[in-house]
């Protein structure tokens, strides 16, 4: 006859024992190189109170650093860096854009580049986080800070069918703060930014592991 042997629940002091000994997920950190031809920055800025003058830039070129685990994007642990070519900025009419391009606004011929650096993120709500770093904009550097929302991060349904990150971003900033302060009865001094920016998987660049 076979002995029955009974079931014995394991101690609470085991239990805890083998939880601390199994593997904790691991966070996996992958570089994303900023797609130039699907990113763009969209500027508006007020015209003498009768409307709101739209400029966009493409081209932008850089680096997004997301690091995900399980539960999704660890934000306070992926990092941004980008530039921005000024010379692309349209305003939609020749006469405008030649004007913001000139030195009594963007100076782009001595200052070709916008750039911003991340500097910290936190997360704000699912999928959303507020991206603080700085910006530089006519040789001058202030900080600035981003809300962002993640669109899509997963495997793009086109050819080459990398895996893509995909973001949707606001700001506001006061241009005086950069030095770009002609005709101050004229333009505002505040200006709202709307960023789209698409990144595909950088698989030539280290990807870490870290527990």
């Amino acid at each position: 006859m076979a002995r029955i042997v009974p079931f014995r629940l394991r101690p609470p002091a085991m239990l805890c024992a083998l939880l601390l000994a199994a593997p904790a997920a691991a966070r996996e950190v992958e570089t994303y190189a900023i797609d130039p031809d699907h990113t763009r920055v969209v500027v508006a800025v007020d015209h003498a109170g009768f409307s709101r003058a739209l400029g966009a830039v493409s081209g932008a070129r850089g680096t997004i650093v997301i690091a995900t685990e399980p539960t999704g994007i660890d934000w306070g642990a992926s990092r941004v860096e980008v530039e921005v070519p000024l010379a692309g900025l349209d305003f939609g009419a020749e006469a405008i854009t030649r004007a913001v391009l000139g030195r009594g606004f963007l100076d782009a011929g001595r200052h070709p580049q916008a750039r911003f650096v991340g500097t910290g993120t936190e997360a704000t709500a699912d999928n959303q986080a507020r991206v603080c770093g700085e910006l530089t904009l006519r040789g001058v550097t202030r900080p600035l800070c981003l809300d962002v929302r993640l669109n899509a991060l997963k495997r793009h349904p086109l050819p080459p069918f990398r895996r893509t990150a995909g973001f949707s971003a606001t700001a506001t900033l006061d241009r005086t703060e950069y030095g770009i302060d002609a005709w101050p009865t004229v333009v505002g001094h505040t200006v709202e930014m709307r960023i789209e920016v698409e990144a595909t998987l950088d698989r030539s660049a280290a990807r870490e592991d870290t527990p």
